[in-house]
């Protein structure tokens, strides 16, 4: 059983970083080269502009979505990566349509499901398989 508030909190305080940190899009290869750093200079600078105790709670929060060791973590992380899969496949693959972006790099993408969201990991193969029938994302 999750602790959803601590999943919806580690959720917002990943995607705050993100933004502030100028966010990557997920298949860009050249942009994820440095997206660890410019992410964790991104949750230093806006952290540490809160109280000291507050900070560091938010700090913990966002360190263990990275770290992806905690069951909360990982589940995490499975809602930030099925999200971007339904706003693809409702917008005709709108990012899908970019350069490089294949069937087999939104399955691996979306691989963390596979073993920690069963049943949205089904789910998101079947949106991938019909994305490619409809069109959306490209083999």
């Amino acid at each position: 059983r999750y602790d959803i508030l601590k999943v919806l909190k580690m959720i917002l305080v990943h995607d705050l970083v993100e933004i502030d940190a100028g966010d990557t899009f997920c298949y860009d290869a050249k942009g994820l080269e440095d997206k660890a750093e410019r992410e964790r200079k991104a949750a230093e600078r806006l952290f540490n502009i809160l109280p000291k105790e507050q900070a560091q709670e938010i700090f913990e929060l966002w360190r263990e979505f990275e770290e992806l060791e905690t069951p909360e973590a990982r589940f995490a992380a499975c809602m930030d990566r099925f999200q971007p899969l339904l706003l693809n496949y409702n917008t005709n693959g709108h990012t899908w349509q970019k350069p490089g972006v294949t069937y087999e790099k939104v399955l691996k993408r979306i691989g963390l499901l596979e073993e920690n969201a069963p049943v949205l990991w089904e789910l998101a193969k079947e949106i991938i398989d019909d994305s490619v029938q409809r069109g959306y994302l490209r083999r």
